[in-house]
């Protein structure tokens, strides 16, 4: 009797860990692999990289960079397209509009990404994938070492959806409602 319930808590204990596992928010080998497949539809669509198409910068704010762009469109991933936004963050001692306009390789700092995966990815944040790349395309990571691809900061009080969350239209996106 004591084995099985040794046995049986065992189980539990393992199942456990598993599930936990599972439901790592983000930074997980799941989301790191997947947000390398997104890199890369966003390099063949001209959204990210060296040969990406500009747009006109703006001024941005905290956490994303003195200044920003940004461009949506659809890129397929894994076979599934979903819709993208892609927001370049500029950056660094005496970064304006117009010296990002000239040299934008220069002040980039990062590139962050939202990506609709398919329905039933993430039901509670509309299944947006979410991802911080630096400029070469290598995810970013937060001061713990978790890098940020995924569902970031999921059920957290800062982070990527917690933000996003307070996006006017519920469709965790600011600067419109077509979502």
């Amino acid at each position: 009797m004591r084995r099985k319930i040794l046995t049986a808590t065992a189980v539990t204990g393992l199942l456990g860990a598993c599930a936990a596992v599972a439901e790592k928010p983000f930074g997980g080998p799941e989301s790191v692999d997947y947000s390398q497949e997104l890199w890369t539809a966003l390099e063949e669509a001209n959204l990210a990289g060296p040969d990406s198409i500009n747009s006109v910068a703006y001024e941005g704010q905290h956490p994303h960079g003195a200044v920003l762009e940004t461009l949506d469109s659809t890129v397929t991933v894994d076979g599934h397209s979903g819709d993208v936004i892609v927001k370049r963050n500029y950056g660094g001692e005496g970064v304006s509009e117009s010296k990002v306009a000239n040299n934008p390789e220069e002040w980039l700092a990062a590139v962050t990404v939202m990506f609709r995966r398919e329905e039933g990815y993430d039901p509670d944040n509309d299944n947006w994938f979410w991802a911080k790349y630096l400029p070469d395309g290598s995810l970013d990571t937060n001061p713990k070492g978790m890098e940020l691809a995924g569902r970031v900061a999921k059920g957290m009080d800062q982070g990527c959806i917690a933000c996003h969350q307070n996006a006017p239209g519920g469709d965790y996106v600011f600067n419109n409602d077509r979502y």
